[in-house]
Order: structure tokens, then sequence, then C-alpha cells
């Protein structure tokens, strides 16, 4: 009797032990990856759709998909990023991610995995040599046009910033409008019209950045482009393009549609065409990408999502809806990037920006603490344009200060 009870409890015992482990053994072996978007609500059922077909192809991993507003981006990334428990993969733009990279808060991703992506593209997601980032879509700016103000002044088409200068006055005199609005004390803008000339923040003092400075400042005194150039964005740039006060507006196609539906009358005399280039002549553009952080629990099954969703398919899926750019080179080629229909204005710029691509080197590559250096860029915008000091002075002055920002 005594052995009986002993054993029933031993195959009691045995049988609680299972049950218990059963649902522990599930939860373990269960990779959920926690994957954050920026403001990608709009096109949950595509990202929902995506999700579940890399869920059948990969049984073992669960996807967690959080939508974040994009103005918490960044603060909630950092936030998570120095916890011990962050997303798994989250959607960034390369100026944050850099940061971060800075900071040592992402796992460094093996470039062997990148074969399906544009190799200057990959190359200008790089830190120090090394990738943190995937790039995810990208955008390049073409330049929108008033096709009847062009003709009425007589002038050919511009291709570069010196065929800008030289049309300005004969623009200026035959219709009464500015040849464009250069948000250059926004953002990076300025920088990145530097890029085009070899200039970076480390050799901003140079004759080519002089020059370069020089130039929008001739146009500014003048009067060939508006005083509003100062201080003003590419939103009061829209706003003048669509009242005809300019002719010429560098921005992405999206913003076609806004020219569209809030001024009808100017979009019928609209057309597109390539950016205005430099004396390197190549292009810019911006892009989106995904980082994985350095605590992340699962970053293998993290890498095979991000590329999942850049694969062929998906990337083309989401240009159809949104209108971006593909970093999938393969997509790339698709004829939704390489043809167009004469009558539509928007196929048109996206196959302009899409060849755009194919020539982008060297890129913009932003530094440590780039927003600071933005601002000082900026601030120096402004003093030269007004004549505060020589453009030499001034420059020295701010490699000085981005010299010390580096140094911090």
């Amino acid at each position: 009797m005594k052995n009986y009870i002993i054993k029933a409890c031993l195959v009691l015992l045995i049988i609680f032990t299972v049950l218990i482990t059963i649902p522990f053994s599930n939860k373990s072996s269960e990779n959920e990856v926690v994957f954050w978007t920026l403001q990608m609500s709009d096109f949950s059922s595509y990202m929902n759709k995506v999700i579940q077909e890399f869920e059948v192809q990969n049984p073992q991993i669960k996807i967690k998909w959080v939508d974040v507003p994009f103005s918490e981006g960044e603060k909630r990334t950092l936030a998570s990023v120095l916890s011990n428990n962050p997303p798994d993969l989250i959607n960034l733009n390369p100026d944050f991610s850099a940061i971060l990279a800075q900071r040592g808060a992402l796992y460094e991703i093996d470039e062997s995995l990148t074969g399906q992506f544009n190799k200057d593209i990959i190359n200008s997601l790089k830190y120090n040599g090394k990738l943190y980032s995937l790039p995810w879509y990208a955008t390049s700016a073409v330049t929108i046009y008033n096709k009847k103000l062009l003709s009425k002044s007589g002038v050919k088409m511009p291709e570069t910033f010196e065929d800008l200068e030289k049309i300005a006055p004969v623009v200026k005199e035959k219709t009464g409008a500015y040849i464009l609005l250069p948000n250059i004390t926004e953002n990076d803008t300025m920088l990145r019209i530097l890029n085009k000339y070899g200039v970076t923040a480390l050799n901003i003092n140079s004759q080519a950045s002089v020059e370069v400075f020089d130039y929008f400042k001739n146009l500014y005194e003048k009067d060939l482009i508006p005083k509003e150039s100062v201080t003003q964005t590419h939103r009061e740039a829209l706003e003048k393009y669509m009242a005809e006060q300019i002719v010429f507006f560098q921005a992405g196609a999206n913003f076609l549609n806004m020219i569209k539906e809030n001024a009808p009358s100017t979009y019928q005399n609209t057309d597109v065409a390539p950016q205005i280039k430099g004396k390197l002549e190549q292009n810019d553009f911006s892009l989106m990408n995904f980082v994985i952080p350095v605590r992340a629990k699962h970053k293998d099954e993290a890498v095979k999502f991000a590329l999942f969703l850049t694969n062929y398919e998906n990337q083309l899926e989401l240009a159809k809806l949104t209108n971006i750019l593909a970093v999938n080179k393969e997509t790339l080629k698709d004829e939704f990037y390489t043809n167009y229909d004469e009558n539509d204005l928007i196929a048109k710029a996206r196959v302009i920006s899409a060849k755009q691509l194919n020539k982008i080197e060297p890129s913009f590559i932003p530094m440590k603490d780039q927003k600071e250096i933005n601002t000082v860029v900026n601030t120096a915008v402004q003093q030269i344009l007004l004549n505060k000091n020589t453009t030499r002075n001034i420059l020295d002055d701010v490699l000085n200060k981005i010299n010390l920002i580096l140094a911090d």
C-alpha cells in the first residue's frame, strides 16, 4: 500500500510538472519581435498583411507592431534603448540613428546581408565604416516648375545652380517672379547644397564653400531671391510657388498632390525635371531606415523581418500606396519606376526621382551632434546674406564652433 501511494504521488508529480512546463516552454520558444514604426497607422492594412505573411512563412516568430506618433519617435526611442527591454526593430531617420550609433546603442548589422539594396545607399548609412541600420524607403527631390512662367521668360530649363544664377535676372524682368525661394536656413539644407560641391562641415571655410555662400549672397543682394530666404522654410516656398511668385520649387513628388488640391490653376502650368545639380553632379536624397538596439532580445529575427519588409514585392506594394522610392534595387527596375504616361505628372516625377538614386555619391552623411552643427551653419547663412562680416571670417568662426561641438 505504501509503495502504491508513493508511485501514485510520483505519477501526479510528473503530470503536474508536464502541465506547468508546457506553457513556459511555448513562451520561451516563441520569438516575439517588437517592431516600432513612425506614423504608419494610415497603412495598417498593408502592415498587418505583411506581418501576417511573414508569420506564416516563419511560424516560430511573432511580430508585435507598435505605431508611434512622429513627434514622439525620438523621445520614446531614446528612453527605450536605454532600458533593458527595448523594441527589437525601430523605424527612424538616419540623423537620429547616427546619434544612437555614436552612443553605442545600436547593433552592428552584417553587411553581407544587404545584397538586395542599392550599395550606395548602404554606404550612406555607415557610421565609422560600420553599418548600424537598414534602409526602408527613400525620397529624392525633383524640380517642380511653372512652365508658363519659364516660357514667358524665354530661357532654357536650368540644370545647375550656375544656370539658375544666369537666368534669374531675365526671369525677374520678364515675369516679375523670383527663380526660387531657397530654404537655406532650414535644417541641413545648406549643408546638403554644399555637399554638391564637395564641401562638408569639416572644410566649411574652404574656397569652394566661400563661393557657394557668396553665390546666394549675390542673389540676395540683387533681389533675385526673396528677402524671406533668410528665415523661411519649404512650406513658405510651396505657398509662393502655388501663388506663382517663384518659378522653381525643389521638393519631393508628394508635394504635387498639395499643389493639385490647393492651387489647381498653378498645377495646370506645372511640370517636373531633375533636381538642380552642383559641381559634382550627384543627387541629393533622404531615407527612412530600421535600427536594432544593442540590448534587443531578438536581433537575428529583427534583421530577418527587416529584410522581408524590403523585399521586391513588399517594397513595390508600399511604393504604390505611398509613392515613396524603393531601396530594393530589383524593385527600382520595375516598370512602376521606369515608365510613365506623359499626362501623369506624379508618375513622371517618380521615374525621375528613382533614376536619381543611380548617382548619389558622395552622399550627405550626418555627423555627431548634427542638429547643433545645422544651427551654427544656418546662423552663418543669415549673417552672410545680411553682410554682417566677410564670408571668409564668418566661415572661419563657423569651423571653430563646429570643432568645439565635435570635441565635446
